[in-house]
């Protein structure tokens, strides 16, 4: 049994346009971006990035998401997982009716060729995706195009004896979705690295400073199956989760081309090492645009906004921690008070440590007298109805 596959949406765009703009549009974001970005209320001042919120490709999935209940209102509609990393967004589809394949007591093996899947933004892996193939479903594909671009890039890796090297999250659903496109190859193989300092030991390695033993303790969980580190390192290509910090990624790139010129010589180096770029347009856009705004303006504080669990909003908080004050919240409920706000501590680039962190309350965030300028932005994820209602609630607290 064969899955049927769509794509390219279900030609409902006109029928769901009204649902999505009254679930996420927002007039008073409208107003801030027909006023150069800026909007002063009271004492508030707030700068808003020129680049923030639902990129095209998260704006194509839930867009698809909503075509998908319309075309199919008899159908059982099922998602792998999140979306998107927006828990509002997914919560919004599960009021629709759409089940999560993720929850518990829901799986795979249940479904049958009249129920519908959706692909979330992020891809799956083969594995999933041929588990899906053989329930003979209907499967909606949003796979971002950024991502696909990786997947190309991955693939021409491993088809041609390279090892990927994934700069990202090894458990992250896009990563892993990557990491299993290097399988497709004959004796294809994978590498994921987290960050700088795992690229420094990989580096070790590939100039034989450090033995097995230590290699693999830190990638155990991170290699593919059947992973030979001295064997299989010899010839690498590095790709990203799209959604990292590129200047991370340039700099892990570096570092790893030195150690395949220090390990080989410069003259072999492309026989031994290939890089193309591959964070998304949409990421980089709103990084460039939030480091832009905080060295042209000074301002008191920034708020970053979108779920704790993206990475690209995550990235966004960490730029403005390194230069003031930042508080990444979900979403206008953290601003709890106009002395009290829940939000996810921001790890500064270079900084060690998990980035896990939970949730935590700060208190007396919010300068209680004078002029308050604040830098606002928003993951990729986060609606723009979700930007609209923080910076309402911001106003509200400043203004009291």
């Amino acid at each position: 049994m064969t899955a049927t596959v769509f794509r390219k949406g279900l030609n409902l765009k006109h029928a769901v346009a009204g649902t999505l703009a009254d679930d996420y549009h927002s007039e008073l974001i409208e107003q801030i971006k027909n006023s150069d970005f800026i909007w002063q209320d009271g004492r508030l001042i707030v700068h808003l990035a020129q680049e923030f919120g639902f990129c095209y490709g998260v704006d194509r999935a839930v867009d698809y998401a909503y075509q998908t209940c319309v075309r199919f209102p008899e159908s059982q509609v099922f998602l792998t997982g999140e979306i998107i990393h927006n828990p509002k967004v997914n919560t919004r589809l599960r009021d629709a009716g759409v089940s999560f394949l993720s929850d518990s007591g829901q799986s795979v093996e249940h479904l049958t060729k009249s129920d519908v899947v959706i692909l979330p933004a992020f891809g799956v892996t083969i594995e999933l995706l041929e588990q899906l193939d053989r329930r003979g479903c209907t499967l909606i594909d949003t796979t971002c195009g950024s991502v696909l671009n990786v997947w190309k890039n991955v693939k021409r890796y491993t088809e041609d004896g390279f090892t990927a090297v994934i700069h990202g999250k090894v458990h992250h659903e896009e990563t892993r979705a990557t990491a299993s496109q290097a399988l497709l190859a004959k004796d294809g193989h994978y590498l994921v690295i987290l960050d700088r300092k795992e690229a420094e030991l990989l580096c070790d390695f590939i100039c034989d400073r450090i033995g097995i033993d230590q290699f693999k303790n830190t990638f155990r969980e991170a290699c593919s199956p059947g992973f030979v580190p001295s064997r299989d390192l010899k010839r690498v290509g590095l790709a990203n989760q799209t959604t990292m910090l590129m200047s991370e990624s340039l700099e892990i790139g570096e570092l790893i081309r030195d150690a395949m010129v220090d390990r080989y010589g410069h003259n072999v180096l492309s026989e031994h090492y290939r890089a193309f770029e591959t964070i998304c347009s949409a990421t980089q856009d709103r990084q460039d645009a939030i480091t832009t705004l905080l060295n042209t303006q000074q301002f008191d504080l920034a708020i970053v906004i979108g779920g704790y669990n993206s990475s690209n909003t995550r990235n966004l908080a960490r730029i403005c921690a390194d230069s003031l004050p930042s508080f990444h919240i979900a979403d206008a409920d953290c601003l709890v008070s106009e002395n009290e706000i829940r939000h996810r501590p921001a790890n500064k680039r270079n900084q060690e440590g998990p980035d896990n962190s939970s949730e935590v309350i700060s208190r007396n965030w919010l300068p209680s007298a004078g002029a308050v300028s604040v830098a606002v932005t928003a993951g990729a994820s986060t609606p723009d109805s979700i930007v609209g209602d923080a910076i309402s609630r911001l106003s509200t607290f400043a203004n009291s």
